[in-house]
């Protein structure tokens, strides 16, 4: 079939002919499998500028990736981290940097007992495959590996592309002018899922046809192998939704050393917001929070915070040494580009005649303001902000009112440092939970 392209796209105002061919009569693949040999046999018409579509589960057999356990257990060994959890089901993380359900362990079509994992190199998986074929051929080859993954705020699955060769798996358009003359600014096209899911729809689930033919887009197949499908994996650092249900927690970390990077006031008010729907006692709302964003204004009460510690530690007889030591775990707040002072507005709270109750009708109100506070910080690292709270203003609080101005019934409960940090956190000690608790 002639499609109408020149080698650099298709040509200027024609539409591109282009067909997807399901290759049959491949046989059972095993460990030793030469698919190279068993593609060009089973579809002789196979050509110069035609893409290969491949199950990664065929690749994964030939390359004997086919172990005996548990699924798992095999889930567990290619997990580096778990991004969502609901019951059973599992969206993890995997060596590759693929985020997919179950890792990509496949457990159906396979002896039982047994399960598949994902090729261990997908692209270099690509790039034999690939070698292997145009050899055979004496023509240039496209090859993409695909896999089943689903898509957050979409129904159902898609195949996408996990290894590619001589493929261009992304095509910039940035820079580009529209039909109206607009310049775009952000589409960058995913050929290669494009490619895994055309292929998917001639291969489907059940049919078992494990190879489709994309023939009509020689303009993408490349001369080098190219950078594979590794370069559509979203950089951490560019992923606006890197933490996912399950770890999100844990993307909290205590940073003491941040950047001279500005904060934006917008992501503070929006983690803010998420902190004040934490549960609080009577339907009330006891959470009050001064944003110091000035310099003048965090100095002011440092300073003033500072005075006051080393007044009462040198009233407690600490020595000159002693007291040196404990001023310098306020630190961290100086390094803060912004400080955030949350505060407990306890007028809700009842009176009561018994001395006790009202002890733990405060307890009440202070758990609250500790449910708010660590919303507050794990709003934060959504942001991308990395924090530190320390409790000092809770030893001055009269202290801390008067330096920002807040009302009487203001109670400081500690600062919260905000700012981008200035390194990543260190890996956090993994904690058994059963040590911290008990079960009757």
């Amino acid at each position: 079939m002639n499609a109408r392209t020149g080698p650099a796209g298709p040509v200027p105002g024609a539409a591109p002919a282009i067909s997807v061919t399901g290759v049959t009569s491949l046989p059972e693949i095993g460990p030793g499998a030469d698919l190279a040999q068993l593609i060009a046999d089973a579809a002789p018409g196979l050509a110069g500028g035609d893409i290969v579509v491949i199950t990664s589960k065929i690749v994964s057999k030939a390359e004997g990736r086919v172990v005996r356990m548990g699924r798992d257990e095999a889930i567990d060994a290619e997990t580096v981290r778990v991004v969502a959890r609901r019951g059973q089901s599992r969206i993890v993380e995997t060596r590759h940097g693929l985020v997919l359900a179950a890792a990509g362990v496949d457990a159906s079509n396979t002896v039982p007992g047994t399960v598949v994992l994902l090729p261990e190199d997908p692209d270099g998986s690509a790039r034999r495959l690939r070698k292997a074929l145009s050899g055979r051929l004496g023509a240039r080859i496209g090859v993409v590996i695909s896999d089943t993954m689903g898509r957050p705020w979409r129904a159902g699955q898609t195949d996408t592309a996990i290894g590619a060769a001589g493929v261009l798996p992304l095509r910039d358009h940035r820079g580009q002018a529209d039909t109206f003359g607009t310049q775009l600014e952000v589409t960058l096209t995913a050929v290669a899922d494009e490619l895994a899911a055309a292929g998917d729809l001639v291969k489907e689930k059940t049919s078992g046809i494990p190879v489709a033919i994309v023939r009509g887009l020689a303009y993408l197949v490349t001369d080098a192998d190219g950078p594979g499908a590794q370069a559509l994996i979203r950089p951490a650092a560019e992923d606006m939704f890197r933490f996912g249900s399950a770890e999100v927690l844990t993307a909290r970390r205590t940073v003491r050393d941040f950047t001279d990077a500005p904060v934006d006031a917008a992501a503070v008010r929006r983690a803010i917001a998420a902190a004040i729907t934490a549960p609080a006692p009577h339907h009330s709302t006891p959470w009050r929070f001064a944003v110091l964003e000035s310099p003048g204004a965090r100095t002011a009460l440092l300073d003033d915070m500072l005075e006051a510690w080393i007044t009462d530690l040198c009233g407690d007889g600490f020595t000159q040494e002693q007291i040196a030591r404990r001023v310098r775990r306020g630190e961290p707040l100086r390094r803060a580009p912004l400080l955030i002072v949350p505060c407990l507005h306890a007028e809700a709270a009842h009176t009561y005649p018994d001395q006790r109750r009202n002890a733990s009708e405060r307890e009440m109100f202070v758990v609250a303001m500790g449910a708010a506070v660590q919303n507050l910080l794990v709003a934060l690292a959504v942001e991308g902000l990395g924090s530190c709270w320390v409790s000092s203003t809770m030893f001055c609080r009269e202290t801390t009112r008067r330096s920002l101005g807040l009302p009487a019934d203001w109670d400081p409960m500690g600062a919260v440092g905000v700012g981008h940090p200035a390194a990543p956190a260190p890996d956090r000690p993994p904690r058994d939970p059963g040590q911290f608790m008990i079960i009757r």
